[in-house]
């Protein structure tokens, strides 16, 4: 080839290249190249070193948009899932066993998704339930008290209009006055807002002494009963005068109060009793004042403790099932569908506790439906975990309720236990 012909097809191909090139640039395709690499990238990987052609340096948020999309993107899956995971036990988990997985949302993302709703929603739950609880059981005593007042003055407008000015009269009409200011006194306290820890002791303590009050009516008081009505009269003063009231909690196995065990030494030991000392004194504010910032803190440590739980409870699945020759994923497996069918029941049948509650003034029958559902979830979890666990390791009805019994009465322990270390780490952080 001669010097002319080479420098004219190098011009062609110049000119080819740009021509392709600009034709790209005008259709909105221009080339990239690998950056790891530098060869032209055809696609999202590089056909040369094998690098993603998607930079991991982006924006925070988006980096955080993409994490919850993966988590929460359920997509037309979450419809073949959810049902079944509530109706049909051991279905899902099969199914993930047979290798039939693109149509489900996959175990550990569906715990994922489950818990985090779970025990967001579980602090709204248990802060309403410990609040009416506490306000309809006032409300209950105010009731009375109101009645014992009415009656009181019902009593002394008698006494007023009897003409007789005896001394007996007289005195019966002061004493009538005593028992009015007295119980006009426990309906102010008992009527004051259920918000600050000071309002909540006072509340208490006259919940109390109302209720003993009623009993000394009807029967004298034991002397048990009167020591301890005589401890709330010297409380509700305290606390009155802007005094809150610390119980004792003593945390200790010897006599003196301290905390030791024969398994460790001496400076261990100490180590151990100045924890016990820091957790009695941040144990006795926490339950003396206040306890939503405890109740918030405890139900914070639980689900980090439930990841911990979770592995340990398929290590006990594995044990008791070890002549299934099953897989140690394929036991986690079934903790994690377990779990996301527990979590799922339990907001159920809160959510439909607190719809019945709602409709109870107003629609007594759809309320009692709702309260009766409430309850059938809370029956169907026992029964669907043994179901779950006979369909998926297929042994007898006996044998599967035996070991049904002993893993339940492990897993209960092992729940305790998760939750005493819940408490202390709650309490320690509050």
């Amino acid at each position: 080839m001669t010097t002319t012909e080479l420098i004219k097809t190098e011009t062609t191909t110049d000119v080819v290249n740009s021509t392709v090139s600009e034709s790209k640039k005008e259709c909105g395709k221009e080339s990239k190249s690998c950056e790891n690499c530098h060869q032209e990238l055809n696609g999202p990987f590089c056909a040369n070193c094998g690098q993603s052609s998607d930079s991991t340096l982006k924006y925070f948020w988006v980096v955080i948009m993409h994490l919850l999309d993966d988590i929460f993107s359920f997509d037309s899956r979450a419809s073949r899932t959810l049902f079944p995971l509530i109706t049909r036990p051991a279905f899902l988990t099969n199914e993930y066993f047979a290798g039939r997985r693109v149509h489900y949302v996959p175990p550990l993302r569906l715990y994922l998704f489950i818990s985090i709703v779970f025990f967001i929603t579980l602090k709204f739950f248990v802060t309403a339930d410990d609040n009416s609880i506490n306000i309809s059981g006032k409300e209950d005593v105010v009731v009375q008290v109101r009645n014992h007042i009415q009656a009181l003055e019902i009593e002394k407008s008698t006494l007023q209009k009897t003409p007789s000015e005896s001394i007996d009269g007289l005195a019966e009409i002061s004493h009538l006055n005593e028992e009015l200011a007295k119980f006009n006194n426990y309906l102010a306290d008992l009527n004051r807002e259920y918000t600050s820890g000071q309002n909540k002791q006072i509340i208490k303590i006259t919940r109390e002494l109302v209720e003993l009050e009623f009993d000394q009516a009807e029967e004298a008081l034991s002397s048990k009963e009167q020591e301890r009505f005589e401890t709330l009269v010297e409380k509700r003063i305290k606390v009155l005068n802007g005094d809150l009231i610390s119980e004792e909690l003593t945390i200790g196995n010897n006599e003196d109060g301290t905390l030791s065990f024969d398994f460790l030494s001496e400076q261990n030991n100490k180590k151990l009793n100045v924890f016990a000392e820091e957790l009695e004194e941040k144990a006795e504010k926490a339950f003396n004042s206040d306890t939503g910032p405890l109740i918030e803190q405890v139900i914070g440590k639980l689900p980090q403790l439930m990841f911990i739980l979770l592995p340990l409870f398929a290590v006990l699945l594995k044990v008791m099932f070890i002549f299934s020759k099953r897989l140690y994923m394929e036991h986690l497996t079934v903790a994690l569908h377990s779990h996301s069918f527990i979590f799922i029941a339990l907001l159920l049948s809160e959510m439909l506790d607190l719809l019945d509650d709602y409709l109870e003034p107003t629609s007594p029958g759809f309320a009692n439906f709702f309260g009766v559902v409430a309850g059938g979830l809370l029956v169907w979890i026992p029964l669907y975990l043994f179901l779950m666990q006979k369909r998926v390791y297929k042994q007898g009805k006996f044998f599967t309720l035996l070991k049904f019994g002993v893993i339940g009465t492990i897993y209960m322990a092992m729940i305790g236990v998760t939750a005493i270390v819940a408490m202390i780490w709650g309490i320690m952080g509050t």
